[in-house]
């Protein structure tokens, strides 16, 4: 970060420096800067009405030590990112306003009574912002679109829809594009016949967008693993209005039971996913390994496939786990049994690398035809889904490294190293749990393997993953070659799912040209450009994607408590904080046990070894304690649902 050393009379340095602002709900905020690893803090007093998202021009205030970040006094709002919103609408007499449901905006939206439309108190509206806060005035909206009350049972996905500007349907002359796009495949052309080889796909229950297709065979002692993908560069072609629509969306979005896909079902479930018994298009990538699962070779080429069957991750466990046969896998037992024998061997190749397995289970939530919540549960993850989880990186490994050496354009995955303070905290904490495993000097992804190891299926797991991850960057899209610290990979980019990601489509495009002969030095530049463009706009819908998909679940689990308030549950201790401790149920769901709740006794807060413990009757809570709790309220609003502790498992 480059500025002058000159200071005025109030030690505020003088010169501008230009960032996004990232709001917290607690009324302060970051301001991120291009090119900088850390972020600079902005004091409440010191953010000058900046909304999440804006553009400011800020001045450093305090300087970085070792103990805390830069702190920044942000001067101007250069651009504003906040358009429209959406939020519950409070009538008053003579005006309203409307409380957001983006807590990091934490000043209600004035409407005046002709901006209110048809209104009515308790709505949830879409509001536009017609005038922005000032340091004497808040923000002043005008309501466009009612969508219903705050408890009907499909307002929250609406909710989230327009937050998010996301739009199931796609504009006519996208919709147009792919209907025009035939759903048979008539000519071979210059590809791979691979018709006849034995390659099936593995996917979930109720996949519709399956993008990617397995084979296996044995050649000598080697595995030959093929991984074939579906070639959605084909009929998305560069330029269009398929093409335009899916680099604008980045990604689909899969909120609980409603997909807001990439590309129309034309493409999606249609001529592009890869159904059983029907001829498709792929870009596939053959990969020589030894029975240790080192790559002896591999060779990447455009084919047309035919899958065998349409496998489920389910009938796959019971195949290679329960000695089960379902019907219509008779053909593919060795196959199956030979590949999860190959997953094995590539397990412990990784983890002998340093690969970084924080195994984090995730919720499944069912819902009925009117959105309300018939169960969650917790999502089982087995080993057939991790037999495809190793294919897939394996073949988006292979595929960087081979044009990471040709050093053609490209757009890589990469997960950074982690920065050196967050690590330090790390440290610090890891001893304070008294690890059981030495902590050395410089942690590096083989230390981070093997004290997750160490954690295993103990009390404190949970809470060392969730520690190790906050203390690691995010993996981003790049068109540099940054490496993947958590995989411990020198290459790796993203390949396998066209269909839904929109890097994935980029690096088709790349790979189609590359084999063709058709990347000269005119194009390597475009490609380049455009390598930049789509790793940042790509790297901003995955991050929207996943918000508004944690936003959704939130939600939905505050409403399926809500039919259980006062019933008691048995869960473990998830994380303790100075206001009380969190507690995670079997099926995931985790609500708060405040402090103020605690009745029996007055209880301190230990931060360092981060455990409660009552002032006279000595009781202790500490992470991984299995304890009861009786469920008191929840709010959808906050996203939150407290609880109250009947006692620990024992007393």
């Amino acid at each position: 970060m480059k500025r002058k050393k000159k200071q005025n009379e109030k030690n505020i340095y003088t010169d501008l420096l230009i960032g996004t602002y990232v709001a917290n709900e607690r009324g302060f905020g970051f301001v991120t800067v291009e090119g900088e690893n850390e972020d600079i803090f902005i004091p409440a007093e010191y953010t000058k009405t900046a909304m999440d998202g804006d553009i400011v021009s800020f001045r450093i205030i305090k300087e970085k030590d070792n103990d805390r970040r830069a702190e920044g006094k942000i001067q101007d709002i250069l651009k504003r990112n906040v358009k429209v919103l959406v939020g519950t609408y409070q009538r008053g007499k003579n005006f309203g306003f409307v409380l957001p449901d983006e807590r990091k905006i934490i000043e209600d939206i004035y409407i005046s009574k002709n901006n209110r439309g048809k209104a009515k108190n308790n709505d949830r509206v879409v509001v536009e912002i017609v005038k922005y806060p000032d340091e004497k005035k808040k923000a002043e909206g005008k309501v466009i679109e009612i969508l219903g009350k705050t408890d009907d049972e499909n307002v929250d996905l609406l909710a989230i829809l327009r937050t998010y500007d996301y739009k199931i349907k796609f504009p006519k002359e996208v919709q147009k594009e792919a209907s025009l796009i035939p759903q048979v495949i008539h000519n071979i052309d210059d590809r791979v016949d691979l018709r006849e080889r034995e390659i099936f796909t593995i996917d979930g229950d109720d996949t519709k967008d399956i993008d990617d297709a397995v084979s296996l065979e044995k050649v000598g002692k080697n595995y030959l693993l093929g991984v074939h993908i579906a070639d959605v560069s084909t009929y998305v072609r560069e330029g269009t209005p398929l093409d335009k629509e899916a680099s604008k969306r980045g990604t689909s979005v899969y909120l609980i039971d409603t997909v807001i896909p990439m590309l129309p079902k034309e493409l999606s479930n249609g001529i592009c996913s890869l159904n059983p018994n029907e001829d498709r298009y792929a870009l596939s990538i053959d990969i020589l390994l030894d029975k240790g699962g080192n790559v002896l070779d591999k060779k990447i080429y455009k084919s047309v496939i035919r899958s065998k069957i349409q496998m489920t991750y389910h009938h796959v466990y019971e195949v290679v786990e329960e000695e089960k046969i379902p019907s219509g896998y008779e053909p593919h037992i060795e196959t199956l049994k030979r590949m999860k024998e190959l997953a094995l061997v590539l397990i412990e190749k990784r983890k002998s690398k340093g690969a970084i397995d924080f195994d984090l289970a995730e919720p499944k939530i069912l819902l009925d035809e009117n959105d309300k919540v018939l169960s969650i549960e917790k999502r089982e993850i087995t080993i057939a889904n991790r037999m495809i989880e190793q294919f897939m990186v394996l073949a988006n490994e292979c595929i960087a490294s081979y044009f990471s050496e040709r050093k053609v354009p490209f757009i890589y995955r990469v997960h950074e190293k982690p920065e050196e303070d967050k690590m330090q905290r790390l440290k610090t904490f890891l001893k304070n749990m008294n690890c059981p495993v030495p902590i050395p000097e410089k942690l590096t992804s083989i230390d981070m393997q093997k004290i997750l190891e160490a954690y295993k299926d103990k009390k404190e797991e949970k809470v060392v993953s969730t520690m190790m991850l906050r203390s690691m960057r995010l993996a981003k899209y790049s068109h540099e070659n940054l490496g993947h610290f958590g995989l411990a990979l020198e290459n790796y980019c993203h390949f396998t799912s066209p269909i839904r990601r929109y890097p994935d489509l980029f690096i088709h495009r790349v790979i189609s040209d590359y084999l063709k002969d058709n990347i000269n030095e005119k194009k390597k530049i475009k490609y380049e450009r455009l390598a930049v463009k789509y790793s940042d706009m790509s790297s901003e819908s995955e991050r929207d994607a996943e918000e508004a998909e944690r936003e959704l679940e939130k939600i939905k689990m505050c409403e399926y408590m809500e039919e259980h308030i006062g019933e008691e549950f048995e869960g473990v201790i998830s994380s303790i904080t100075s206001f009380g401790f969190f507690v995670e149920l079997p099926n995931m769901i985790e609500g708060l046990v405040h402090v103020e709740t605690m009745q029996d006794d007055y209880y301190y807060f230990d931060e360092e070894n981060l455990v409660m413990y009552g002032k006279h009757n000595n009781k202790v809570y500490q992470i991984g304690d299995v304890v009861k709790v009786r469920v008191l309220t929840t709010d959808r609003f906050l996203r939150r649902i407290d609880f109250e502790v009947i006692g620990k498992r024992g007393e």
